[in-house]
């Protein structure tokens, strides 16, 4: 599962369904941008927060201010 934010703002969680290859990408490009703060007024434990720089494209359930049964479909990195 992967943490999301927009702007510094915490969205909400998304699961991640690549396969092993896309995976491992996602993975070592996170591993380049870890290090960041989390987002104000929260704090996960065992969450490793990322400098901004990767973007997702989710697919969610539409009407709610945060993210509903979120999955990660793509990323790229800015």
């Amino acid at each position: 599962m992967v943490l999301l934010a927009d702007k510094g703002r915490y969205m909400g969680g998304a699961f991640v369904t690549f396969k092993a290859d896309k995976r491992q990408k996602l993975w070592d490009l996170a591993q380049g941008k870890a290090g960041a703060p989390p987002p104000k007024g929260l704090a996960k434990e065992k969450a490793e927060w990322l400098k901004p720089g990767l973007v997702g494209r989710v697919k969610f359930l539409k009407g709610e201010e945060k993210l509903r049964h979120a999955t990660l479909k793509d990323f790229r990195e800015e």
